[in-house]
């Protein structure tokens, strides 16, 4: 698959649009490994990258991707048995996630969350929860981690096998820790044919079966890996190993691969009538600020013509603007001041909580989601 020129970043906040427009753009040239099945933007460029402070990818905002990480922690706690342990996050973010995880009442964990791009306090909980601004790697050696959890950073990293070969070095002989990896599912991507799930910032695309090898290859033993968040997501659970790796069938993901290369251009056309068609019937929108809405609007708008606006609950991306395209963000209370009447969903998994907040602002607008069927 090839796409010229797109926006490198999608979560960059812009304050203009002026500004938005003029972001740096790459070529996306994506292949796959017919052994294994990885995924990989052969044109992808590290270096015209920027995750400063002006990069906002926070997904808290919403009460029910915020209910997810909870049950994650839960499940990591309670049915994992996460207790008494030092936890090290590799991208760390903003911290959210480990400090449910270190805050998790009775599990009497200690945490070290490592990020270059890290933003605020560096100590939590009378100094029980620490963040780092540095990658984590070989030379972190010296935290002695019960449980390494990252979660969404493979999929920005263009050599994969050396970041897992940093975290098998870095536990090095502790035998007994274990690491959780969470991912998304390129093919659910490919099986549901999510055109805007094929963006600058994930470089990296992995199945079942090529994230297990990509593991089994860097010294680990895979002892789980299955679907959450509705399929889209992927969590692998792994222990060190010094034994011979498995080895896995591409096949799946060839076949969906070659069957979404073949529809690609016509999804496309589709969805430019379909907006086309919406923009003239009521004004059309699109919901989520993230990753899937500012890829979809430069693919189908990238002037900023047709589609009105891109509704975000993020507080911080309101009243800024889109990656590429331009188009103004606003909060969900504006889709009446505009007059929009449609509103095309980038996740279907948060439909429920959009008809409520709807319902709560008195806004009657009609809910689109893309079926590629």
């Amino acid at each position: 698959m090839h796409r010229a020129q797109v926006p490198v970043h999608q979560n960059l906040v812009m304050i203009s649009a002026q500004n938005a427009k003029a972001c740096n753009k790459g070529d996306l040239d994506f292949s796959l490994c017919g052994h294994c099945g990885f995924l990989f933007n052969q044109a992808f460029d590290l270096s015209v990258l920027s995750y400063g402070d002006s990069y906002d990818n926070t997904q808290s905002h919403s009460q029910m991707f915020e209910r997810y990480m909870d049950d994650l922690v839960y499940d990591l706690v309670e049915n994992q048995g996460v207790r008494n342990c030092t936890v090290v996050e590799v991208g760390c973010g903003k911290g959210v996630f480990l400090k449910k995880l270190i805050g998790y009442p009775g599990a009497n964990n200690q945490g070290i969350g490592f990020d270059p791009s890290y933003v605020g306090d560096a100590e939590f909980f009378d100094g029980k929860l620490k963040f780092v601004k540095q990658f984590y790697d070989a030379n972190c050696a010296e935290v002695s981690a019960d449980v390494v959890i990252c979660r969404h950073v493979i999929e920005h990293v263009p050599s994969p096998l050396e970041l897992l070969q940093s975290v098998r070095a870095a536990i090095s002989s502790r035998s007994h820790a274990r690491i959780f990896f969470e991912t998304p599912c390129v093919d659910w991507i490919l099986a549901n044919k999510v055109v805007w799930d094929f963006f600058y910032e994930h470089c990296s695309l992995f199945s079942k079966d090529s994230l297990s090898t990509a593991f089994e290859m860097t010294g680990f033993h895979v002892t789980d890996v299955r679907h959450i968040f509705e399929g889209q997501y992927l969590w692998l659970t792994a222990v060190p190993t010094t034994g011979q790796h498995a080895e896995f069938s591409a096949a799946h993901t060839v076949a969906l691969a070659q069957n979404y290369k073949n529809d690609e251009a016509a999804l496309l056309n589709n969805l430019a009538v379909l907006v086309e068609r919406l923009s003239q019937n009521g004004g059309v929108a699109l919901w989520g600020a993230g990753a899937k809405g500012a890829t979809l609007a430069y693919l189908l708008d990238p002037n900023a013509e047709t589609i009105a606006a891109i509704v975000d609950v993020n507080p911080n991306k309101q009243d800024k603007f889109l990656p590429g395209s331009g188009h103004p963000i606003i909060a969900p209370v504006m889709l009446k001041t505009m007059g929009i009447q449609h509103v095309i969903l980038m996740n279907p998994n948060y439909r429920i909580e959009i008809e409520k907040q709807l319902s709560e602002l008195q806004i009657n607008v009609t809910l689109h989601e893309w079926s590629a069927s």
